[in-house]
């Protein structure tokens, strides 16, 4: 019999992405059907201080795999420390976010163990005994329903925010299971030289319920001062296409896009871009969209939930004002 389901929660320095809150509330229900228990895997340095984190969303046990050389995340040192736990372990699904180390690491773990894989889900679930998931393909064009078969172990890494965290239960406790990696200098090729953190306190794309982005329709990088005044009376992250970031508007790190980050935020606010699907495959799946565009034409406003066809900079200050307003009150 399998010995469980594994949730890989990813973590840097200490702080737990809430992707793996969403998936471990979602496994609880493949687990319970299955019968089998529900086990999160933390790896890392000095992390065994949030292994009491994961049992009020599900967790029945926690693998906390430690190993001095995994203190800052490179693919081949994770890769071989979660690989040999579940060599070891022989779960029957193992998952992850679908964030840029969960899609990085992932397909390295599925190749070490010749397992089938579905990369940047947006739903789980079972069909029989089967696994399932749904992905996108072909740009957002369509979702696929995919089954597992003939695979021992089923891997799938699952895009934040398309699950829904459980209210956690304070009272439920988890076994703790401390793994010792074994894994050497030789095995890790890639060196980490420095880390260098981005603005202080500001929530990834991949995670920000709300998020406003900006287009080629700002005009140059100033334009997007109003759209970060919106931003911090909604407690948004800012966002931006391709066609902005390629002219140098903004940081890489903010691009949403097809090439970029995927996001599913509750709500994304889409000012002065045109919505070309390459765009749209990185935010479709956003539960609310908004669209400030001057184009009538452009493709966003067949897509979007809210629409509002005038020119953003005569929309968004007194839109921020009115927030602005309404939060006061």
């Amino acid at each position: 019999m399998s010995k469980g389901i594994f949730v890989v929660a990813e973590q840097d320095q200490g702080t737990i992405r809430k992707v793996a809150f969403e998936i471990l509330s979602e496994a609880r229900k493949i687990a319970d059907a299955k019968s089998e228990p529900l086990c999160a895997v933390i790896i890392g340095k000095g992390v065994a201080a949030l292994a009491d984190r994961f049992a009020p969303y599900g967790a029945d046990k926690v693998y906390v795999v430690e190993n001095d050389l995994l203190e800052n995340y490179t693919a081949d040192g994770y890769a071989k420390a979660l690989a040999d736990l579940i060599t070891k372990e022989q779960p029957s699904i193992v998952l992850a976010g679908a964030t840029v180390a969960g899609k990085d690491l992932m397909p390295k773990v599925a190749a070490r163990i010749n397992a089938g894989m579905a990369a940047d889900c947006t739903a789980i679930g079972l069909d029989g005994d089967a696994f399932t998931v749904k992905r996108y393909m072909y740009s957002g064009k369509m979702i696929a329903d995919v089954k597992f078969q003939n695979t021992a172990v089923a891997i799938a890494t699952i895009r934040p925010n398309v699950l829904i965290a459980a209210a956690p239960n304070a009272s439920k406790t988890a076994e703790i299971v401390r793994v010792a990696a074994e894994v050497s200098a030789s095995d890790i090729r890639v060196k980490v030289l420095e880390v260098v953190k981005g603005d202080a306190g500001k929530v990834d794309l991949t995670e920000a319920e709300i998020i406003v982005s900006g287009g080629r329709g700002m005009k140059d990088a100033s334009g997007y001062g109003i759209l970060e005044d919106l931003a911090k009376v909604l407690g948004a992250t800012v966002g931006a296409s391709r066609a902005a970031v390629d002219a140098g508007w903004r940081p890489v790190s903010d691009q949403v896009g097809q090439t970029g980050k995927v996001v599913s935020a509750n709500l994304y606010i889409a000012c002065g871009i045109s919505g070309a699907i390459q765009h749209y495959a990185g935010m479709g799946t956003s539960k609310v969209i908004v669209a400030i565009n001057k184009d009538a034409e452009a493709p966003i406003l067949s897509k979007c939930d809210y629409a509002v066809v005038d020119d953003l900079f005569k929309v968004v200050p007194p839109l921020t004002e009115e927030v602005r307003k309404l939060k006061a009150d």
